[in-house]
């Protein structure tokens, strides 16, 4: 199957991109910077294209089968408009040339209901703090991407993993179309989630949860590392 990774050269989208690849998948890794890919196969293309601009985009899609889209920003003050924009220029895409298939990330924050079995700190304080202010900008315009993709004609689904964090290989982690119970999703079982949707047909037209059960850190050290080591959000 011919997949397209947008965001390729982030933390999730490498781990996506070797995913697909581990699964004898063509790849186009699509990223601002080419030059700084690590990864090389046979069956590895690596395009330099930036998803505010609809011709890069366009000029990517077309041909393909899928499309998995792993863009992330990482937190901050700043308006946020990467997941929106790029969001409009990939369906737009994908609808010129005939691709119906869409995949991509946003986070388990847009569910808007409280962690299942997490305690009132958690809840009532923590959450909110990194939604309405670490992340604020961040998460809105995961919202407006949402809107986007949901409004679309496409065969789409939106992943909506916990924090993330790297682990070294897949687990047997959970999947629903509700919020799942525990606050965390290794990138690697988030991309072996995506590349499954995306190649299988799974969980067409749904939100879904994916939550890594095993080998998680604690919150503490997720937030050192994610939130203020410069990481992107997905």
């Amino acid at each position: 199957m011919k997949l397209v990774v947008f965001g390729a050269n982030g933390p999730t989208g490498r781990r996506t991109t070797a995913q697909a690849l581990a699964d004898g998948h063509e790849v186009t890794a699509a990223t601002r910077r080419p030059e700084d890919f690590p990864l090389t196969d046979p069956r590895l293309r690596v395009v330099g294209a930036d998803v505010r601009d609809p011709v890069a985009v366009e000029a990517v899609v077309a041909g393909q089968h899928a499309v998995i889209s792993s863009l992330g920003v990482p937190y901050g003050r700043t308006p946020v408009s990467l997941y929106s924009e790029g969001s409009t220029h990939i369906t737009q895409a994908m609808a010129e040339h005939g691709v119906r298939r869409l995949v991509c990330v946003t986070s388990t924050v847009l569910f808007d209901t409280p962690a299942p079995g997490e305690g009132f700190l958690f809840r009532r304080v923590v959450e909110p703090l990194i939604a309405r202010t670490m992340g604020r900008t961040v998460y809105e315009d995961m919202r407006r991407m949402e809107a986007i993709v949901g409004d679309s004609n496409l065969d789409w689904t939106v992943v909506r993993p916990g924090g993330l964090f790297d682990a070294d290989a897949v687990s047997g982690y959970q999947v629903a179309a509700t919020r799942l119970p525990g606050r965390f999703t290794s990138r690697s079982d988030l991309a072996h989630a995506l590349v499954r949707r995306a190649v299988d047909g799974l969980d067409v037209h749904a939100f879904v949860d994916v939550r890594t059960t095993q080998g998680a850190p604690t919150f503490v050290e997720l937030l050192r590392k994610e939130a203020f080591g410069g990481k992107k959000a997905g």
